[in-house]
Formats: C-alpha cells, structure tokens, sequence
C-alpha cells in the first residue's frame, strides 16, 4: 500500500526491545524493512539530534524499526548525563510538533515502551553474566543504568507526560514475561493499521496504560 510505517520501542536495559523487533520482523520482506540502533551518537549526532532521526525514517512501501530512538535523549541520556540539560529542554519543547511533521509528510508512527520490574531486569542480567553466549550484551553502562533507577524513573514519566498525545501516544506493554510481552506488541501494531483480511478485536482498548493481557 506503499505506507511509511515507523514503529519505536523504547524501554530500559534487557526489557526486550530487540528480541521483540525481531519476532516482529521475522516473517516480513527484508528489503521493505529497516532496524535502526544508532548506538552512542557521534559528536554531529549529538548536535543535530533529530535530523540523525529524519534520514532513517522509513520511504514509501518500507517499516523501520528503532532499537531505542529520538526518545534516547529523554530518558538514558539525560539520566547519564550524555546531553546538556539545554539540550533535554529543547528536545521536550521540539518533538511532538516534530513528530506531527512526521504525520504531515505521511508517516505513521507508533510509539511502544515495554515495561519491566526492577527484580526482572537483575535477573535478566544474572542470566547474561551466567550464558557464555549471552554474557557480550551486560555492559558497564547496563549496571550503572541501572544503579540510577529513580533517576530514569522520573525523567520516563516526564516523557509520557509530555509527549504522549491524542495524534501520537505512549503504549506501555509490561515485558516482565517476554511469550506475552512479544504476543501484546504484535497484536498492538496489527490492531493500528488497516490491511486485507484484517479481523477486529473488538473487545481490547489499548492506551498509554500498561497492556497487559491473558493471551
């Protein structure tokens, strides 16, 4: 249908983002999609934030995928102090008019954030630490994300205060069991578009609450 389907996860460490991308993906077309991760910016990315985002939006007929997004510099770069507290500042007064430019030129985003507890994502990094085929993924940034709990707490809450709206919200998705978490954002994103032989869920309401269903 040649539709520009933009779709981003964000969540804390080991909450599942790129396990949940790649069920999502896995029986798509690969040239018709995009996974973006841009990883620790670079000094012209850092500056020009959110033209480093513009240039991997999806084009006509493509879904791109962001491994963490723009959203970065609301919660883990802030949190780290990788930014400037000018830069956050210009960031929350920015986005949502960019993100309604993004509508304007005809792509549809969707924002995702999976939730998870703080004894989950210990275990998740015990589990790593312990796999010799898992233990490359626990960083010295993961723990230290992690020792400033709180402090990402609040700036995530100020995100969803500030840039969850009626054009563009937030849809948390509890990913303490990731069956369930992966189950509820693919339901999430089929339920957002229309396409042929799409059935209706007619008993299911999703909002910037925590989704969290028996499936």
């Amino acid at each position: 249908k040649n539709k520009r389907i933009a779709i981003v996860f964000e969540g804390r460490d080991a909450a599942g983002k790129t396990g949940i991308i790649n069920v999502i993906k896995r029986h798509l077309m690969p040239k018709h999609i995009n996974y973006i991760n841009i990883g620790i910016p670079n000094q012209t990315k850092s500056k020009y934030w959110f033209d480093t985002f513009r240039k991997e939006m999806p084009k006509k007929g493509e879904i791109t995928f962001f491994d963490r997004s723009w959203y970065s510099r609301a919660t883990v770069e802030i949190t780290m102090g990788y930014c400037k507290k000018k830069q956050y500042t210009s960031f929350m007064n920015r986005v949502n008019a960019w993100e309604e430019d993004l509508l304007k030129d005809g792509i549809e985003l969707k924002k995702i954030y999976l939730s998870i507890t703080k004894d989950e994502q210990n275990s998740r990094f015990q589990a790593r630490r312990d796999d010799p085929l898992k233990y490359w993924k626990l960083t010295e940034h993961d723990l230290s994300m992690a020792s400033k709990w709180d402090i990402y707490s609040f700036f995530k809450e100020q995100m969803f205060n500030r840039t969850s709206t009626k054009v563009h919200p937030w849809v948390v998705i509890n990913s303490d069991n990731k069956m369930i978490a992966r189950l509820n954002a693919m339901r999430y994103v089929l339920s957002s578009f229309d396409y042929t032989g799409k059935k209706v869920l007619k008993d299911k309401k999703w909002s910037r609450e925590i989704a969290e269903y028996d499936i």
